[in-house]
């Protein structure tokens, strides 16, 4: 069913709420967000999202999953669809797909910005912009009265456009005229600023639903690095209470729950919004304890009083005159064959599902995720941004140049002594854990060993640690120090014959260059066969948790695993990282050859070391005694 027709149709006694999700990146997470969504369509939304990968990298997966849930769940979904690199042939074989899985609701965008925009040429030069796909749809016979068609919006302003808020809302406007039927933000958390902004909307005549992003804060990292991306202005009465609470996970958690339903409640009342749009980063519980606080989701719990069973109720109670005392007591007789018809009369879902537990709850059990690695099994793993993509944000002045290895080997260089804030592979400043093992990760980088990730070894630090602790308070957090860096192929044969001769089994390692994908099987292990362009000891379906915590009352939570799977789809985002930082410059420049040759040439390589009682275990192995350069390497 159309969105549109849908919000007029419904009740309004209470703002209507969807729900957006992104196609995970394994098999594992694909399968576990099938039942997670089933899950939270028992709250009623009145409809779903699906995101679409830039220039069509999760179409396939896109138009699965949005398939399923259209079909198989009889969720109204809506499909993102991107026009940034999509030439005519690809939007129209996806709008006949969507079209044949029973989906009504388009939400089209431009999708990612284009690398290198002074040298970008559009696929299709029809399509360069989200008007561009809205008119497109509008003028295809097929397909202009089937679809609903939806279009994205910036309260805090698009975070790559040059155009002031008048010229932005100009352009929104047109966008509608062309034949959108209601808009979506992009998430927020100023309140003040979008009232303020949505007055400017309808004073330009634009009068479609108006459907507010709201993201749940889900963990401090995850905020700063999608604010920055997303462009999005946070309130200093935000981050004022995020600052002392920015190692506690938990009260991370707790507080984006209580700032959403203050957020919502606001938009509700002072703006009177028809519902909102909830980004849930393919997370569940944030998402339901929100409408559980607000009372939206008509589920009503209800509590049975208890009853005193007797054999012979007689006077066994005396209840005042006007309650009746039938309702307070039972014979054993009838409380055992009440218990047994409630047994039989529901039914238990067998399933293989990662973390379903009476504890360790599949709606929970991966809602701390730390590191990039986290679980790939999870539906959350890997970054994401709210609209899909996982590219990365240049600003080019702060990465200077780079003509030669040694401007490379600068600028990561810069980025650990804090001259610069960023680098294609770390949006973000050093971070204070980071800090911890400044030294060695200064050594493997002036050997041009250039490192994208590391953590140091913790052995059973506090969980409210202000630098290496996360989670619920009251527990203990412990890590296994590893390290990844970028080198060349001669560097990994002297790696792997270094971890072959005095690894003594502590060390386990995976290293690919762009052309993996394939696994040398537990067969060859520990003869290190490499299958293809990928080497590793670690046994086949071998996973390695690098950091886990225990807690009151729950299971070991192990946050970061480390195994084929998720190598290798970080292997794949690694080497892209590569090619977008080139296509920044011109074709043919000295520095987009300097790039593509690094992409084209090094290999990724990730090495963990087992003894997390020693801090220093795996610096030993990798250093000799003069600290300069690495053992027999």
């Amino acid at each position: 069913m159309k969105l549109t027709d849908k919000i007029a149709q419904r009740d309004n006694s209470t703002p209507f709420y969807t729900f957006e999700f992104f196609p995970p990146r394994t098999d594992q997470g694909f399968e576990n967000l099938i039942a997670r969504i089933s899950r939270l369509s028992t709250l009623n939304p009145l409809a779903i999202s699906i995101t679409w990968g830039a220039g069509g990298t999760t179409k396939e997966r896109s138009l699965d999953l949005a398939g399923l849930t259209q079909s198989g769940y009889d969720l109204d979904t809506i499909l993102h669809l991107t026009c940034t690199n999509m030439q005519q042939g690809m939007v129209d074989e996806v709008l006949e797909t969507a079209k044949e899985r029973g989906i009504r609701n388009i939400l089209a965008l431009r999708g990612d910005p284009p690398r290198g925009e002074e040298e970008w040429i559009p696929s299709d030069p029809r399509f360069t912009h989200g008007i561009d796909l809205v008119s497109y749809i509008r003028s295809l016979p097929d397909y202009s009265s089937h679809f609903c068609i939806g279009v994205a919006a910036y309260p805090d302003g698009h975070a790559d456009s040059s155009l002031d808020e008048d010229e932005e809302l100009d352009y929104l406007k047109a966008k509608v005229d062309a034949g959108s039927d209601f808009i979506v933000t992009q998430l927020f958390y100023d309140v003040d600023r979008f009232l303020e902004w949505q007055k400017k909307v309808r004073a330009k005549g634009i009068n479609v639903p108006i459907i507010p992003g709201v993201m749940p804060i889900q963990t401090h990292a995850s905020f700063l690095r999608l604010t920055k991306l997303c462009g999005t202005r946070v309130p200093p009465s935000v981050t004022s209470v995020l600052g002392p609470i920015s190692h506690d996970d938990q009260l991370v958690k707790d507080f984006g729950v209580t700032l959403a339903v203050e957020m919502i409640q606001r938009l509700a009342t002072e703006g009177s919004v028809p519902g909102v749009h909830f980004c849930t980063l393919n997370l569940e519980k944030s998402v339901q304890r929100v409408l559980e606080t607000l009372q939206w989701t008509g589920v009503v719990h209800t509590t049975l009083p208890n009853k005193l069973i007797a054999d012979t109720p007689g006077d066994a109670i005396h209840p005042p005159s006007d309650v009746d005392s039938s309702k307070l007591l039972v014979t054993p007789a009838t409380a055992t064959g009440a218990a047994a018809n409630n047994l039989t009369a529901g039914t238990i879902a067998v399933t293989d599902e990662a973390g379903k537990g009476e504890i360790n709850n599949a709606a929970t059990w991966d809602d701390f995720p730390n590191g990039r690695f986290g679980d790939f099994k999870s539906p959350a793993f890997g970054n994401q941004d709210p609209w899909g993509g996982s590219g990365i944000s240049a600003t080019l002045s702060e990465w200077s140049n780079p003509r030669t290895l040694e401007d490379l080997t600068k600028i990561f260089l810069d980025h650990l002594h804090s001259q610069i804030p960023t680098t294609p592979f770390s949006p973000t400043p050093l971070s204070p854990e980071s800090m911890l093992i400044l030294s060695q990760l200064e050594k493997l980088t002036n050997l041009g060993w250039w490192t994208v990730g590391s953590q140091p070894a913790v052995d059973g630090v506090p969980s409210s640690d202000p630098v290496v602790g996360w989670g619920p308070r009251a527990g203990y957090v412990f890590q296994k120090g590893f390290v990844e860096f970028f080198c060349t192929e001669a560097d990994v044969d002297s790696i792997e014959k270094k971890i072959q001769d005095k690894g003594d089994g502590w060390v386990h390692w995976f290293a690919a260059n762009s052309k993996a994908s394939g696994f040398a099987p537990a067969s060859t292990w520990p003869h290190f066969e490499p299958k293809g362009d990928m080497r590793t000891n670690v046994p086949e379906n071998g996973r390695n948790a690098v950091t886990w915590g225990v807690f009151p009352g729950q299971e070991i939570a192990q946050t970061t695993i480390i195994e084929r799977e998720s190598f290798l789809s970080w292997k794949e985002e690694a080497f892209a990282i590569w090619s977008d930082w080139a296509s920044f410059y011109r074709p043919g420049s000295e520095e987009h050859r300097l790039l593509e040759s690094i992409g084209n040439e090094r290999w990724l390589v990730s090495i963990a070391h087992h003894d997390y009682k020693n801090r220093d275990a795996l610096w030993t192995f990798l250093f000799d005694d003069s600290g300069d350069k690495i053992n027999g390497i």
